[in-house]
């Protein structure tokens, strides 16, 4: 969970008063945080939510604790929309169309009117590097520059840049490299360079005379990206790959900074191809829609008979502007938040406003008594079996790729349940089988000493046409063991023992068109009509597909047949 520290002056300071630490643990989970420590005047934050990007700063847990005190929220007048745009004054930001296949998107807007104190730039560089990092998954879908605003010639330019003629001198360092050799030399290039190093261009910011603003999403320039304390008129550039996560990660810096004295001075941006929001964007821009629940929602959910002006007075102190109207509660969402996904979203803050001590406690009215169901026994003892077998157990995701899943293992995608919104080609697939967990981890353990003997008992899902859902979720044990003499009599006599101490008699039957074992060299097993399982000698290909060279043996056993 993301972590932020802020000098007590400061979170003071925007929270409008002084109050103790006690105080504070008390208050904070109203914005899902709590107090990690406080030593000196140095206060250690842990936030328990990654849906709110907004409270990754000092600034935005003062804002909810505010609202939630009863504070009237600040006027964030500064938002143009699509029915309202505010004057740009000349600010422009012109995102080039050579920058769309590496990095299609780069939106900004300025700030004035405050002397930046070096508490107040820490919690800025804090918050950029937060957003960055957890909400722009370390700089892949969102990075941010900081700049000096005065030394700034309008229209900035972004595009795509030749890597090995175009220049500059970088943040930390005296001496002027090519954005290839930044991706080389310079720490936030080893670091951040291989987000763009294999495309044929560059992101490349600058100013109208050419002056280098930032190599996005890796550095800034020593000249206009070296903002200290004392500058007073800033410029915000944020680039990536999704315009959405964009705009919201805009909205919230510069509310933050509107809290901290700044006046937000909007800029245009201007897009080489029509966007979801039109060509012309001018930030800091809403574009968030109104969420709504029914009253018997909120009631079926919390179990709480609230009225709806109760609900509308529990947002307000969550900081959301509500109305009730027909048995239905209509909310407006804030400039900063972008987490309401379905109404029971709206339900949480409901719940929240209206405090957790204010819900009465009640007794269970049915009496159960808690003991292991059938599935999880056999799993335990499935366990101690191939522990006692000498197998090691192993744990792993239940999301990967297709690439790990499919074209490793020579698998049929048409089997596969695809994630349809992943948050990265890393996490597309839901595994079909629990070979490729270990494959996978055989592949890097090639320096341990062999037999390599490992399984896991975990669940599975695959597409299933006669379940309602479509998929069905399984609970199987794949095991995998890896040595010079690994082979068919090997695993089907590690088969054997295992069904033997399970009390069941199966029988094989041969097993084809398997992409993943070698023809003639694998079974299905059996219990009367009914297949519960394969094992066999892994295929080259898909050995090679892994970097293994080894003989490996695997098997999987769908552990739910066994009990029917």
């Amino acid at each position: 969970m993301p972590k932020i520290e802020t000098t007590g002056k400061l979170f003071y300071s925007l929270l409008g008063k002084t109050i103790q630490d006690e105080q504070l643990e008390e208050i904070f989970p109203v914005a899902k945080a709590e107090l990690d420590g406080h030593e000196d005047d140095l206060l250690k934050i842990e936030l328990n939510d990654t849906n709110r990007p907004d409270l990754w700063s000092a600034a935005g847990i003062a804002r909810q604790l505010k609202a939630y005190w009863g504070v009237e929220a600040p006027l964030y007048d500064f938002f143009s929309t699509a029915d309202e745009t505010f004057d740009s004054e000349g600010r422009e930001l012109i995102v080039d169309a050579s920058v769309k296949e590496v990095r299609p998107y780069s939106i900004g807007f300025a700030a004035k009117g405050h002397k930046v104190s070096e508490d107040e730039l820490e919690a800025l560089i804090q918050s950029q590097e937060k957003l960055c990092s957890n909400f722009g998954r370390k700089r892949k879908t969102i990075a941010i520059g900081i700049y000096r605003s005065d030394l700034i010639t309008y229209p900035v330019h972004y595009r795509g840049a030749d890597p090995d003629t175009t220049k500059f001198i970088p943040l930390g360092m005296d001496k002027e490299l090519t954005l290839r050799e930044i991706c080389s030399e310079h720490p936030k290039g080893r670091e951040y360079g291989p987000i763009v190093s294999e495309s044929k261009v560059f992101p490349y910011l600058h100013d109208d005379k050419g002056e280098t603003l930032s190599f996005p999403p890796v550095i800034n320039s020593a000249h206009i990206g070296a903002v200290e304390a004392g500058d007073e008129n800033l410029f915000l550039e944020l680039s990536g790959s999704d315009l959405h996560d964009l705009l919201l990660a805009a909205s919230i810096l510069a509310c933050d900074m509107s809290d901290l004295g700044y006046e937000i001075l909007p800029v245009k941006v201007s897009f080489p191809e029509e966007t979801e929001f039109g060509r012309e964007i001018t930030v800091p821009y809403y574009f968030q829609e109104p969420i709504s629940c029914s009253l018997s929602q909120v009631h079926k959910t919390l179990g709480e008979p609230m009225s709806g002006d109760d609900a509308v007075a529990a947002l307000k102190r969550m900081g959301i502007y509500a109305v009730y109207d027909e048995k239905t509660i209509w909310a407006t969402v804030p400039e900063w938040r972008n987490d309401f996904l379905h109404p029971v979203d709206l339900i949480e803050d409901i719940m929240i406003g209206y405090g957790l001590g204010n819900f009465q406690p009640e007794m269970p009215q049915d009496f159960t008594v808690g003991r292991l169901s059938p599935a999880e026994e056999l799993g335990r003892k499935v366990k101690d079996l191939m522990v006692g077998l000498g197998f090691q157990e192993m744990m792993y995701n239940y999301l990967g790729s297709k690439r790990e899943y499919v074209d490793n293992m020579q698998f049929p995608a048409e089997k596969c349940i695809f994630i349809s919104n992943p948050m990265s080609e890393n996490y597309e697939v839901v595994r079909p089988s629990v070979i490729p967990s270990l494959l996978e981890s055989e592949s890097v353990s090639a320096h341990a000493p062999f037999p390599h003997k490992i399984f896991e008992v975990g669940k599975i899902a695959f597409l299933d046409e006669n379940e309602n859902s479509g998929t069905t979720t399984r609970n199987s044990l794949g095991f995998l063991a890896s040595d010079s003499v690994m082979g068919y009599n090997e695993v089907s006599s590690i088969v054997n023992t295992l069904f033997y101490f399970l009390g069941k008699e199966y029988q094989l039957a041969a097993l084809e068109g398997d992409g993943r074992f070698i023809e003639g060299r694998c079974a299905r097993i059996m219990l009367g009509e009914q297949e519960v399982g394969v094992f066999g000698e892994i295929h080259p290909a898909v050995l090679e597909n892994w970097g293994s060279e080894t003989p490996t043996i695997a098997c999987e056993v769908d552990l739910d047949m066994l009990l029917n």
